[in-house]
């Protein structure tokens, strides 16, 4: 006889509310020099997880100096197209276009 697992129940929302999930896309400076990009919900959380050697295969290896930028996304899909997108320039443009996000958001005086 097989065996029947329960099904997950699903939580149910109520009409006209939706949860929208904001994703960044962040960059962080490893202590060698190089640019480890990736996307997340919640950037501390995730920089933290770097940090503690529990974060991706590559940043165990190339431990975090900084984190560099975040740029937040509306949806996952988007997050990720731009992931692909900075994965495919050099470090020196990642740096350069961290430094133009971060003269973006400086306070105006």
């Amino acid at each position: 006889m097989p065996i029947k697992y329960p099904r997950r129940l699903k939580k149910k929302r109520q009409p006209g509310t939706t949860t929208v999930k904001r994703w960044f896309l962040y960059l962080i400076e490893c202590r060698d020099g190089n640019i480890y990009t990736g996307v997340a919900v919640d950037v501390a959380k995730r920089y933290a997880a770097h940090l503690n050697g529990k974060g991706a295969r590559y940043t165990r290896s190339h431990p975090p100096k900084r984190l560099l930028a975040a740029i937040e996304y509306p949806d996952r899909s988007s997050a990720l197209s731009a992931e692909y997108a900075v994965k495919q320039i050099s470090a020196a443009e990642k740096r350069a276009y961290a430094l133009l996000l971060s003269l973006d958001n400086a306070p105006a005086e």
